[in-house]
């Protein structure tokens, strides 16, 4: 019987012996028509009860309530019964008159299509920490990094040795012509199909579209064009970013059929730098978790459990070798926890470093969008392409990255957490980097807090609709986005700025407390990822080892738990993290082991051998 695996559900780190129950607080409450009494103010119920506005004479209205004790109640879910009767009264008489005609009309004007893709918010998150923060020498991101060059690549004999080899390895058997795009497209489609029933990492393949952009970077090839180390190259893209003539289902069942005419910023940036979409994949539902319309995206390492998300499918497919690299997205722990849980390296980018146009938005100042890869050099080459403003996203900025290539290590002071696996510490040290003991220093005693009232209120503005509507009623997990959006309804508007000054003084306080280049831990911890995203500062998560599964057969099984750890870099630093983890990985191997996916160990009888299924 499978287990229940640890997961990210949007908003929490969950372990599923551990779940707190809040009892719910029941309030019985008449319509609010019923409450006003007075025989002037009819229009008012009219107005409550059929949703049109009809009061013209509000100056002329004697409005009294009759009995305010239920309002009363109400005002004690916004934590505002301090008022007395009278004020009620007015506030009540207040919210009819002006607060509603005016919300419904904002509502009308922007409101009416769900997941945020029209009419971003104009309150727009900076992380930049100041000009005393920031070491790149240039004023843009006008150079490209300069990669490393490989010689003496040759081409593998066997088909599941080419599918695990790097992005840059991979490239270089396209520039030599030792295989060429519509091979390697053929290959990882292939594995895709054969692979996905027991994983379903994939909600739609783009056969089609692979194979005429295949076809398109041969013939550059053939005329001596080369676009560099991504050119030809298959990849996967989360099903929340848009591609034309393609569904882009959120994951969703109630958008699984829809299909937008939007061309993702990310998307348009990888297709000029010549990769090949095969796939989109896995998203849990509305970016949540990794339960969606189809199922439930498991681990490669140890398919009993499931992959944690919300960007399910681009870290399983990753880890399972049956696309090179993947784009998800993170508002909180959705790159971090499915890296981590599959053993992939991966990266969440400075907050504005990557545009967002034609992405499913959940909070414009959290959301970000990142690579899964097989190392962080690949990392390296994916931010490379991806990166830089986005005109029609106004959070999406030029960051004036350094060559995480030419960083000198040695020049590096790095701390360390308690939590830390210390493998790294020790590797860097040998390296030449001065790694000390760290903390982060901050007074912000609720930063979970802080980033549940962002995310979800912002969450709630681009569903309004889908909640009114009933939608949410037909969602994949009910405890999850339905429960959590119908609570923020409830979050006032000055609760919600309260929560945006307190995350202020935490990025001051985070900002004072950062007195290293970088800082090695848990990438998983619940607070940390918080912490990195309300900041919006830029996390690698690096493969560093196994250890048993728990509960494990009694005669063995090559299943194993991955173990990651976190490199932490203030914002824009992005380049000082990558530089850290290649030069972890130039000598260990952890980011290089294969899952065992075909074999579970001739003891382990948990599923049979996938080789045994049908081979697409």
């Amino acid at each position: 019987m499978a287990r229940e695996s640890y997961g990210w559900d949007s908003h929490v780190w969950r372990c599923p012996s551990s779940h707190l129950t809040l009892a719910p607080m029941v309030l019985s409450l008449p319509p609010l028509s019923s409450l006003i009494q007075s025989s002037s103010c009819r229009d008012w119920s009219n107005y409550v009860d059929s949703g049109e506005y009809r009061h013209q004479n509000s100056g002329e209205c004697s409005d009294k309530i009759n009995d305010v004790s239920p309002l009363k109640s109400a005002f004690a879910i916004f934590d505002a019964d301090f008022f007395n009767d009278t004020k009620i009264a007015e506030i009540t008489k207040g919210a009819i008159e002006l607060n509603i005609p005016i919300s419904r009309a904002n509502r009308k004007l922007v409101a009416s299509t769900n997941g945020g893709l029209h009419d971003p918010s104009y309150l727009v998150f900076n992380p930049d920490w100041g000009s005393e923060q920031v070491q790149s020498k240039s004023n843009s991101k006008s150079k490209r990094f300069r990669y490393p060059s490989l010689s003496g690549i040759q081409r593998p004999e066997s088909e599941e040795d080419i599918a695990y080899m790097t992005v840059l390895e991979l490239g270089e058997l396209i520039k030599t012509k030792q295989i060429t795009s519509e091979e390697l497209t053929r290959i990882f489609l292939h594995r895709l199909k054969r692979y996905n029933h027991v994983l379903e990492a994939v909600i739609t393949y783009t056969e089609e579209l692979a194979y005429k952009q295949a076809k398109e970077a041969d013939e550059m090839i053939a005329r001596g064009i080369y676009l560099g180390p991504l050119h030809g190259i298959p990849y996967g893209l989360k099903d929340i970013i848009a591609v034309p003539q393609y569904k882009t289902t959120w994951g969703s069942t109630t958008f699984k059929d829809q299909v937008l005419d939007i061309e993702a910023s990310v998307y348009k940036k990888l297709k000029s730098a010549g990769a090949v979409l095969v796939a989109k994949l896995v998203t849990g539902s509305l970016a949540s978790g990794d339960i969606w319309f189809g199922g439930r995206t498991r681990n490669p390492w140890n398919i009993e459990e499931y992959s944690s998300g919300s960007s399910a499918g681009p870290a399983a497919s990753t880890s399972a070798g049956i696309v090179p690299f993947a784009i998800g997205s993170e508002t909180c722990g959705s790159i971090t926890y499915p890296a981590a849980c599959c053993g992939v390296t991966a990266l969440r980018p400075t907050f504005g470093a990557v545009g967002r146009t034609g992405v499913m938005s959940i909070s414009e100042s959290l959301d970000k969008l990142g690579p899964f890869c097989r190392s962080a050099v690949d990392c390296a080459i994916i931010l490379d392409a991806i990166l830089g403003k986005d005109p029609d996203d106004l959070s999406s900025r030029d960051i004036s990255l350094d060559d995480p290539f030419s960083v000198d290590i040695t020049n590096l002071t790095v701390g360390y957490l308690d939590d830390a696996e210390m493998e790294v510490v020790h590797v860097l040290e040998s390296k030449g980097v001065k790694m000390v003991p760290f903390e982060l220093n901050y007074t912000v005693d609720d930063v979970q807090g802080i980033l549940n009232f962002t995310m979800d209120v912002d969450m709630l503005a681009h569903f309004d609709e889908w909640q009114r509507s009933g939608e949410d009623d037909s969602y994949e997990a009910q405890e999850q986005w339905p429960v959590e959006l119908r609570r923020a309804r409830m979050i006032p508007a000055v609760d919600y700025v309260q929560a945006q000054r307190a995350r202020g003084k935490l990025v001051r306080e985070i900002r004072e407390s950062f007195s290293v280049d970088a800082f090695i831990g848990n990438a998983t911890d619940l607070e940390k990822v918080c912490i990195g995203n309300l900041v919006g500062m830029p996390l690698l998560v690096v493969p560093t080892g196994f250890t048993k599964i728990s509960d494990p057969p009694p005669h063995g099984t090559r299943r194993r738990t991955p173990i990651t750890t976190g490199i932490y870099a203030p914002p824009n630093h992005d380049h000082i993290a990558l530089a850290l983890a290649m030069a972890y990985q130039s000598v260990t191997t952890h980011h290089r082991q294969r899952p065992p996916i075909d074999d579970l160990g001739r003891n382990d009888l948990m599923l049979d051998s996938i080789s045994a299924q049908p081979d697409h």
